[in-house]
C-alpha cells in the first residue's frame, strides 16, 4: 500500500498536535500563547468609588528560607499580591510583567508572591529564571477575598486596604493602566 501525499500530510499534522497537547512542549506552548494573548488585556481597576475595604490581614506566611511573615505587615503599604504555582501555564505567562513591575516598584510597594506550589519546585523556577522575588508559602487560611481558588489570582491593595484590583487569570501587570494606578496609590 502506498501513501499518498495527503495521508502523510494529514499524519505529520495529527503527530505535532500530539506533541503539543501530550508532552512537555504542551506547557510551553500553552504559557507562550497565554502570554501573548494576555499582553493584549490590561488589568480592570476598580473605580476608586466602588472599592472595597479588605480590612481582614491575618495570614501567616512564611518566605524561602522559612522565616515566618505576618500578611499583617504589609498594612498600610500599598500591596501587590500574587497568588500563583510553577505549573500553572497564566502564572507562568503572566510572570515577567509581574517580574518587571517588582523591579520598578519593588522600592515602594510590598509585593507578596504566594506560591501554591512545592518549595523545591518554586525554587529551581525562580533560579532558572533569574528571579529574585519575595515569594511566600501559606501556614493559614487566607482571608476571604484573598484565597485563590482560581489561579493566577492577583490584588492590589491601596494603603487604606481599598482593593483597587481584584483579578483572576493572567494579565499585563506592566501595563501604563498599572504603573498609574501605583502612582497614584503612592501618592496617598
Amino acid at each position: 500500500m502506498k501513501l499518498q501525499r495527503s495521508q502523510i500530510v494529514n499524519g505529520l499534522w495529527i503527530l505535532a498536535i500530539c506533541l503539543i497537547l501530550f508532552t512537555p512542549v504542551a506547557f510551553h506552548f500553552r504559557v507562550f500563547i497565554i502570554g501573548q494573548i494576555s499582553s493584549f488585556f490590561p488589568v480592570e481597576v476598580v473605580e476608586e468609588g466602588n472599592r472595597k475595604v479588605h480590612g481582614d490581614y491575618n495570614w501567616q506566611l512564611v518566605d524561602m528560607q522559612g522565616n515566618p511573615k505576618d500578611f499583617h505587615s504589609f498594612k498600610g503599604e500599598v500591596v501587590v499580591l500574587n497568588i500563583w504555582a510553577t505549573w500553572c501555564p497564566p502564572c507562568v505567562a503572566e510572570f515577567p510583567s509581574l517580574v518587571k513591575l517588582h523591579q520598578d516598584y519593588g522600592d515602594r510597594v510590598a509585593f507578596a508572591f504566594v506560591a501554591e506550589d512545592e518549595r523545591e519546585r518554586v525554587a529551581a523556577f525562580l533560579k532558572k529564571k533569574g528571579y529574585g522575588l519575595p515569594v511566600y508559602f501559606s501556614r493559614s487560611t487566607p482571608p476571604k477575598g484573598m484565597e485563590g481558588n482560581s489561579i493566577p489570582k492577583t490584588l492590589i491593595l491601596g494603603r487604606n486596604g481599598e482593593i483597587a484590583v481584584s483579578e483572576v487569570g493572567a494579565a499585563n501587570w506592566n501595563a501604563t493602566a498599572t504603573r498609574e494606578l501605583l502612582d497614584n496609590l503612592l501618592g496617598e
